[in-house]
Order: C-alpha cells, then structure tokens, then sequence
C-alpha cells in the first residue's frame, strides 16, 4: 500500500517537475523573443526541444521515454482541441461554405495527393500513404487564426479565405479519424463494412452529443448560470470537457476528438460567449503547453542525421501548399495582397496532423525515422508561419509597384466571417452593460434613435429572450477583457454600466481604457463619494440620489402647486443640501 502511494507520488512529482520546468523556460525564452520581436511559437518548439535533447529531465525526475512526457503532450491537445471546437462555429460555415466546398476541397485534394502519391513512391503501405497525405494536406487552424488576430486583420477577406479552407479541413480529418481504424482493417473482415461501421458510431456519438447539449446540458448551464458563479461556471465547463472527451475515448475515438465535440457542443449556445472569456485567458496557456509538448517528441540527433530531408520537406511542404492556397484564392477573385496571406497562413502542417499520426500509430507503428520527419517539419513550419504572415503584405506590394501583378481593390469583410466570436461586423455601436430597468429603458431609446446597441447581461433568461428578439447580447461579464474584446469595445461610441455597483465599474474602466482609449464612459452611483471618485476618472456619472432628490423635490413642490421650480433651481437645492451633509 505504502510502495503504491510512493510510486504515485513519484510520478506526480515527475509530472510537476517538468510542467513547472516548461514554463519557466517558456517565460524566460519568451522576454529574450519578445524583444528580438520574434514569433513566441518558435521559442516554445525550441523549449521543447531542449529539454527533450539537453539531459536536463533528471533535474525533475524524469527521462526522456517518460510517460509524463506523453501526459503532457496530451493534455495540451486535449485542451487545444476543446477551444478550437468552441471557436469552430456552424453559422460561419453557412457563410463560407462555397469557400470550403471549393478551396478547401482542392486545396485537401492537391496538397493529400501530392504527398499520399511521394510516400507510396517512397515505398510506403497503402493505410500509411493516406495518414500521411491527410496529415500533411491539414494546417494549422490555431496558428493562422491567432496570427490574424496578431497582426490585427482578422477581417481580411484572406483571413476569410483561410476560415473556410480550415473549417473543410477539420470537417475532413474529423471523418477520416473515424474511418481510420476501418483503413487499417480493425474490426472487420470487410473495408466497406468497417467504415460503415465507423461512420455509424461517429453519427452516434455526435447524436449523443447534441441531445446532451439540447437537453442535458443547456438545462444544467442555466441551472448553474443563476447562481452567478464563476467558480461553478467555470468548474462545469471543465467537466463537461472531460466527460465528453472520456465519452470519444469510450467510442474508440480519440480523446482530442472528443474534446473538439465538447466545444462544438456549447459552440452554438447563448453561453459560448461566456465560456469563450473564461476559457481564452488559459488559450495561449494550452498553445505554449501543444508546442512544448511537440518539441518534447523531436529527437534531435535523428532530426540532425536527417536535416537535409527535414530542410527539403520544410521548403516543399511550405511552397507547395501556400502555392495551392494562393492559387485557389486567386480563383476565388480575391486580390494579391489577401491571397498571398492566406496562402502563408496555411502553409504549414498543423496540430490535427499531430493527432492523426498519434491515432494511426496506435494500430500501426510509424516507421520512427518517417515520424520524426513529419514531427520536424510540423514544428519548422508551423514556427514559420507568423514570419511568412507579416511578409506577405510588403512582399504583395513589391511586387505590384513593379507592375509584374495588377493591383485590385480589397473588397470589404463580410459580417459574419471573422474567424472568432466576437461580434460580427459592429462598430460606432454603445455597448450597455446590465440589462435592468435603466439598461432596458437606455437601449429602448437608443435604438429608436438609429444607434446599433450590444448588451453585457448575466442572467440567462434576459439573454435568450433577447436573442429571440434579434437583440445583439453576449451573456459576459462587463468585469472581463475577454468579454469586452467579444463585444469589439475597441470600435465601440460608448459604453453604459447601468448597474450602480461602482466597485465593477471601477474594475472594468481600465481595462475598457485600454482597448479605446476615447470611448465615451457614462456608469450610475449610488453616493455622492462614489459618484466624485468616478467623476475624476472622467466618467459622466449619473448621481442615483441626485436624480431621485430631484425627481422627489419636483413631485412634493407639485402637491403645494408649486412646481414651477427651474432646473437650476432644483439643483442649487440639491448642491446645498449635500454640501451640508
């Protein structure tokens, strides 16, 4: 008994020892890029690698065929895999679907080809060639959609080219990881019979996931949404990331394709908003966790022995599939500049091409030369895809002010296709935090004027009934940047706390300064200390005792026929009386 509990402790020391070792190094590789103005991601494959390769894992009582090493790999994907499924959203497909229909079909079909086609030359098994040609056709939704946003352009019509193209490529690996075991001749004598099989406990586990969002999982949400809990609000998502994951593992799918379901599930609910903040500020937490882990895998005297195979598949994995993209975009009737950045952001293989090699080594093991060929050429690509972002664009002009490409218009972003969940296409909007009597009455008036309004509101119910309406709400809270990135404040007119709990106020006016420095700010108080303290932050504070002093001395001057006071009048009488006090 005593032996077992040592033995886990062991292995949970090993397991903190090289998670806290990850981020330390993480941060200190970090601030070196960070003033070299260098992609983090870089730093991360590099942190990985280190470690992996320096002998240092004795320090944390590890190795380097440690399982803790294969732990932390998949728990980076898991959690990766779960804000991607919360990010993958239908309604933007029903935008894009020409987009991945077309793009994302050639694209998966020239760039799967190509390489299904080089490794049956290079001599490799059938069931092989496929894993292979798939997992190189797939890029990097993550790295493209977090460099978009970066480089402040997620409404460029090549970050909508590129959504469309990935959103195919997830819909793709997703069927083809079900079929995968039916590929490789599990389970059944007959191919056909096994990926109908397959198919059938794909179609049941998306089934069962849709009838537990409808009717187990939205009710138990709303249950735990009024108790206005961020604990137990957080803590639910959680678990209902890791059943969903245990319930793929249980159905012979992969745990990351579970957790992908998992974040498709509640993708679509009033809640996503909600979740979305409270999951992001851990997003890039996940990612550095993903590529780490990625570098952890790389053996780098194989790599070293190989680099000239690593280099040439690099090189050609990245201008082969940016090519493909840029060409399709171009045929898509998207203009230069656009195209060539959405070629350059999916020109690398990606995270799901990781966990497509991990699933088929489960029921054939990968030729360890080959897999470290993939792994090597998945981190240098990826790593290069922010660079190739950020040089697409002067690259895009040099070559149009030398006349050898035609300059065209930019056509403007269509609402509804920026790759995330803020709101669509809003700007020049108020955005009114609370949505009680003040809030409803503030919205009602605005909205009658012609003003576009968002509402912040936390309780579930006022939510949907609003969303029955047509009105544009998140169900946030006001208090998180998250949340105010979702409802774009950045290009808000104004914002409204109408509760008057001023310490919230006071809790998100920096953070609502930050993204718009000139926005308009009016929030309500109770007091006249509170109301004094907001005014020196350059609110226009609506004073709740003034108002209602004003409000009563009217009404009492009209029952003695003397409500011919002016408002300059009533206001002396106030100033006074509080001066007193």
């Amino acid at each position: 008994m005593w032996d077992l509990l040592a033995a886990s402790g062991a292995g949970i020391t090993s397991f903190f020892g090289l998670l806290a070792m990850v981020l330390v190094m993480a941060v200190l590789v970090s601030l070196v890029l960070t003033r070299l103005r260098q992609s983090l991601l870089v730093g991360y494959f590099l942190v990985g690698i280190v470690i992996a390769n320096s002998g240092i894992l004795w320090l944390v009582g590890a190795d380097k065929d440690d399982p803790v090493i294969g732990m932390l790999g998949e728990m980076g994907v898991i959690l990766l895999m779960f804000t991607l499924g919360i990010e993958f959203s239908l309604g933007e497909l029903r935008h894009l679907w020409r987009t991945a229909l077309f793009g994302g079909g050639f694209q998966v079909l020239i760039c799967g080809g190509l390489a299904a086609g080089a490794a049956r030359f290079a001599g490799l098994p059938g069931p092989e060639a496929m894993v292979v040609g798939v997992a190189v056709a797939l890029s990097s939704t993550a790295v493209a959609m977090k460099s978009f946003q970066e480089l402040g352009q997620p409404n460029n019509p090549g970050a909508r080219t590129a959504l469309g193209v990935a959103l195919f490529q997830d819909i793709l690996v997703i069927l083809f990881m079900l079929v995968l075991p039916a590929i490789y001749g599990e389970g059944s004598s007959s191919p056909a019979a096994g990926i109908a099989i397959a198919l059938g406990k794909g179609v049941l586990f998306l089934g069962a996931a849709l009838v537990l969002g409808r009717y187990g999982l939205t009710p138990l949400l709303n249950a735990v949404a009024r108790t206005r809990s961020r604990e137990l609000f957080t803590l639910t998502v959680i678990a209902l990331c890791a059943a969903v994951a245990l319930g793929g593992e249980a159905l012979d799918l992969s745990l990351a394709l579970g957790a992908f379901a998992a974040g498709l599930v509640v993708s679509e609910s009033i809640y996503a908003h909600r979740i979305m903040a409270d999951v992001l500020p851990f997003k890039d937490l996940f990612l550095t966790i993903f590529f780490v882990s990625v570098g952890l895998m790389i053996d780098l005297g194989e790599v070293l022995a190989h680099w000239p195979l690593v280099l040439l598949g690099t090189v050609v994995i990245l201008m082969v599939k940016g090519l493909v993209v840029i060409g399709i975009s171009r045929l898509l009737k998207l203009p230069l500049r656009p195209a060539l950045l959405a070629g350059a952001s999916l020109a690398s293989t990606g995270e799901f091409s990781l966990v497509l090699l991990a699933k088929a080594g489960q029921f054939r093991a990968i030729d360890p030369a080959l897999e470290q060929l993939l792994l090597a050429c998945t981190a240098a690509t990826m790593g290069l895809v922010p660079s190739l972002m950020r040089g697409a664009g002067p690259f895009g002009k040099w070559l149009e002010n030398r006349g050898l490409v035609r300059s065209r218009k930019v056509p403007a972003a269509t609402p509804g296709t920026v790759p995330s969940k803020v709101v669509h296409g809003m700007a020049d909007h108020a955005v009114i935090c609370g949505y009680g009597p003040v809030g409803r009455s503030l919205n009602e008036a605005m909205r009658r004027c012609g003003v576009e309004t968002l509402i912040l509101e936390l309780n579930s119910d006022t939510v949907r009934a609003l969303k029955k309406q047509g009105q544009p709400v998140l169900f946030a809270d006001a208090t998180h940047p998250e949340a105010l990135d979702l409802a774009r404040i950045e290009k808000a007119r104004m914002v409204a706390f109408t509760f008057p709990a001023v310490e919230l106020t006071l809790a998100a006016l920096p953070l609502v300064r930050e993204r718009n420095p000139q926005v308009c700010v009016f929030a309500r108080a109770k007091f006249a200390p509170e109301a004094a303290r907001l005014a020196e932050l350059g609110v226009n504070v609506v004073h709740d005792e003034k108002e209602s002093a004003g409000a009563m001395i009217r009404a009492a001057m009209g029952t003695y026929q003397r409500a011919n006071l002016e408002d300059e009048e009533v206001r002396e009488i106030i100033t006074e009386e509080s001066s007193a006090g």
